[in-house]
């Protein structure tokens, strides 16, 4: 089965024209479960590495709180698996994201968490923004924007509340992800995020100083059927199979246990 989801994703990548990074401060969109873009990205990343560039590598896959860790570990000669260990989150397929770490690893890249992580982002969600030093003058439309996206992929399930204050903690991540492309505009930089985070109306580069804009690139890699247009590129492949999301959230609770209610 592996094999023919490798063949399957190279058919994929072949059949899809070569993904170009023109700007050196690029916002790289994902679907995180797509086998395809994750290649066409791969493939992209290390053109970019062959052509002489040497921009950081940002990923929403790393949490800020592990920066330190994982700047201790990059000052030797670490395996990708060792990063992974250190920094990374156990939520993530790392059979996609291991070889960007590798590539990065193999030509002396900075690689940096742009992640809040989930304690974190808690707390947000009770406090605000400025709990833990973000900006919290949002305009409303972008937290309104963001919210309805969440009661979205929540299949309708969530409660408008609820959807407001994870909208915090999405604008959180954005808000942070800008500081790291900021703080590394200089040599360049490359993020790997989901595409919500790559959209140019309410996603991190709303964050980011009109300098650092000026100097980037956002892409989002989409899959086919997709009508989101706020990006300044879109990249398509096709969707991934996968089963319905909402299905299991919509399915109905069992029947208590006449046994429980005694």
């Amino acid at each position: 089965m592996k094999r023919l989801a490798a063949v399957l994703v190279l058919a994929a990548c072949a059949a899809a024209p070569p993904l170009q990074l023109r700007q050196p401060v690029v916002l790289l969109g994902e679907v995180h479960d797509n086998a395809a873009q994750h290649a066409l990205r791969l493939q992209a990343f290390r053109a970019l590495l062959d052509s002489g560039a040497r921009p950081a590598l940002a990923m929403e896959q790393l949490d800020r709180d592990k920066q330190p860790a994982l700047d201790a570990l990059l000052a030797g000669q670490p395996t990708p698996e060792a990063v992974i260990a250190a920094a990374g989150g156990p939520s993530w397929n790392w059979d996609f994201y291991r070889p960007f770490i590798a590539l990065a690893l193999q030509h002396g890249l900075p690689i940096v968490a742009a992640n809040v992580p989930r304690e974190e982002t808690r707390r947000i969600m009770k406090e605000g923004l400025a709990a833990t030093g973000f900006d919290a003058s949002v305009p409303a439309s972008v937290l309104e924007a963001q919210a309805a996206d969440i009661e979205a992929s929540h299949c309708g399930m969530l409660d408008a509340a609820t959807a407001g204050q994870m909208a915090l903690a999405q604008v959180a991540r954005d808000q942070f992800m800008a500081r790291v492309l900021q703080q590394h505009a200089g040599r360049g930089v490359l993020l790997l995020a989901g595409n919500g985070h790559v959209r140019t109306d309410v996603g991190a580069p709303l964050w980011l100083p009109p300098a650092v804009r000026h100097r980037s690139e956002a892409i989002g890699v989409l899959e086919q059927g997709d009508e989101t247009t706020a990006f300044d590129r879109r990249v398509y492949t096709a969707p991934q199979p996968r089963p319905d999301p909402c299905a299991r959230m919509r399915r109905p609770a069992p029947p208590l246990n006449p046994e429980l209610r005694r």
